[in-house]
């Protein structure tokens, strides 16, 4: 008897890292101190001690049950760049730069092209928020999951000087509310859109004219990373009040999370295009529209909230990164929480 009679192959988590430095490289930062296969990630701080008070700022999560349409299809060079936005656009909407990310997978069994599939859209998730992979674990676990089973996390810590923390305490009525467009559904209510779609592979593959791809395209779009758009906006010198990344529990949940005691957020439904997918899922699964926004991103995948003397600012700076802003709204004066009319 031996690891490899008993589920675990060495040599294929050997062939699985070679695989993956190629994409690794393309993230490092110069503050990066070793290479890839050390016991821990090193990452110098040198620069944030040019920060009056620096602060660091953390964030973990996962892709959920998204990832299985990815072994459906069989595709997984894009589920990665959702693990990195899911924890980085968290770190962003707080103020922060992301400084590094780290990658957890656990599968069945260790396909070493289709770790390095994955660890390609790490990679690349990594690159669109300029912060480092500076490490992860993969660990198979035979017995625990099917042999084809995979699931992906990551965490990332970012920094940012504590008079540049984005905490809504600054808020007044008049301030106005800019969305970013979403890609789609992002990593959020999966569990839901599988309930609500054939997941079979035929179905997934079917192409629909109002999506302009296959259904299975449509729900694989990767989640938006808005790094650079804020990283933008307060280059050009706009103040960020207040910021909610529009995750599970969507605009319910996630908008009251921004704003301080004694104002709420007005939202107008019709102020942005609600992406065609959302449509579908309401029509096919008789999800009633509370719901809907209760759930899912609906189109809008970052919030800002900017005084309104520097809402054009914004919108342009927002563009100039390459996102598409809307102004969805306005805080007023009241009960905390938000309206959507």
């Amino acid at each position: 008897m031996d690891y490899k009679k008993a589920g675990v192959d060495i040599e294929a988590g050997y062939r699985s890292v070679e695989l993956m430095k190629e994409h690794v490289k393309k993230t490092m930062r110069p503050e990066v101190l070793g290479g890839l296969g050390g016991f821990s990630g090193a990452f110098s701080l040198s620069k944030i001690k040019e920060m009056e008070d620096p602060v660091l700022l953390s964030g973990t999560d996962g892709c959920g049950t998204k990832v299985k349409i990815a072994m459906i299809l069989d595709k997984h060079d894009t589920i990665g760049i959702d693990a990195v936005a899911m924890c980085v656009n968290d770190i962003a909407c707080a103020g922060g730069e992301p400084l590094f990310f780290l990658d957890y997978i656990a599968c069945g069994k260790n396909d070493p092209e289709k770790i390095a599939d994955i660890v390609k859209g790490v990679a690349e998730g990594c690159l669109q928020a300029e912060a480092a992979l500076i490490g992860g674990e993969t660990a198979e676990h035979p017995g625990l999951m099917a042999a084809d089973d995979y699931d992906l996390a990551g965490f990332a810590v970012g920094v940012c000087d504590k008079k540049d923390m984005i905490t809504g305490e600054n808020l007044h009525a008049g301030d106005v509310l800019i969305g970013m467009a979403s890609t789609g559904i992002h990593s959020n209510g999966y569990s839901l859109v599988r309930q609500v779609f054939n997941m079979k592979r035929e179905a997934l593959d079917t192409y629909y004219d109002d999506l302009g791809c296959t259904l299975g395209e449509a729900l694989l779009v990767p989640t938006r990373i808005y790094v650079k758009a804020l990283k933008s906006i307060k280059s050009a010198g706009v103040k960020v009040k207040a910021c909610s990344h529009i995750t599970g529990g969507g605009f319910y949940e996630n908008v009251p999370r921004m704003l301080k005691e004694g104002t709420r957020a007005v939202i107008q439904k019709d102020s942005y295009p609600v992406p065609p997918i959302f449509g579908m899922l309401s029509k096919d699964g008789d999800i009633e529209e509370k719901m809907m926004y209760n759930t899912f991103n609906m189109g809008l995948g970052m919030i800002v909230a900017v005084d309104e003397a520097d809402a054009d600012r914004a919108m342009e700076a927002i563009r100039a990164a390459g996102d598409t802003p809307y102004i969805v709204g306005r805080i007023e004066a009241g009960e905390k929480g938000v309206e959507l009319c």
